[in-house]
C-alpha cells in the first residue's frame, strides 16, 4: 500500500502549468512544510519540505487557492522516478502525487497567519458553559428531542 497524508504550509505558491495537445490538463508543483511531531538533538530544522505534484481538477484547484503560507491537508501517493539532466547526470525524484487536497484551517484563522489565506467557513465552537467538560461534546438542551430527525 502507498498512501500518504500531510498538512502543511505553501512555502511559495503553486506552480501551474498546461500539458500540450488537444485536451490540455492542468499540472500544479508545490511544497508543502510540513512541521516536525519531535525535535532532535542538534537539530536545528523543524520542518521537512515535502515536494508535491497534482493533475486534473485538483491541481485546478491548487491553481486557484494555492498560496503562499496556506495551510492544506493533502492525500496521495509517493512516486519515485528518473531522468537525465543536461550534464549526462542521473538524477533521482520523490514527490508526492496528491489525488485530494482540501484547507486545513479556516479562512480567519489564514487572514490572521499570513495576511489573507482561502478557505470555506470556520467553523463554530460551542462556549465552555455548552460543552462537557471531558467529552467535549455539546449538550442538546431540553424540549428539543421531538425535533431530531433520528427519534
Amino acid at each position: 500500500m502507498n498512501k500518504v497524508i500531510l498538512m502543511g504550509r505553501l512555502t511559495r505558491d503553486a506552480e501551474i502549468r498546461y500539458s500540450q495537445g488537444e485536451s490540455s490538463s492542468a499540472v500544479a508543483r508545490y511544497t508543502l512544510a510540513v512541521d516536525r511531531r519531535f525535535k532532535r538533538n542538534n537539530d536545528e530544522q523543524t520542518a521537512d519540505f515535502i515536494s508535491c505534484v497534482s493533475f486534473g481538477k485538483t491541481a485546478e484547484f491548487m491553481e486557484r487557492f494555492g498560496r503562499k503560507g496556506v495551510k492544506f491537508v493533502a492525500e496521495g501517493r509517493i512516486q519515485t522516478g528518473s531522468y537525465t539532466n543536461k550534464d549526462g547526470q542521473k538524477v533521482y525524484t520523490t514527490d508526492v502525487v496528491v489525488e485530494q487536497v482540501e484547507f486545513a484551517e479556516s479562512k480567519s484563522v489564514s487572514d490572521s497567519n499570513n495576511g489573507g489565506g482561502y478557505s470555506q467557513q470556520p467553523a463554530t465552537r460551542p462556549s465552555p458553559s455548552q460543552a462537557a467538560p471531558s467529552e467535549g461534546f455539546m449538550e442538546i438542551p431540553d424540549g428539543i428531542d421531538e425535533e431530531l430527525p433520528f427519534n
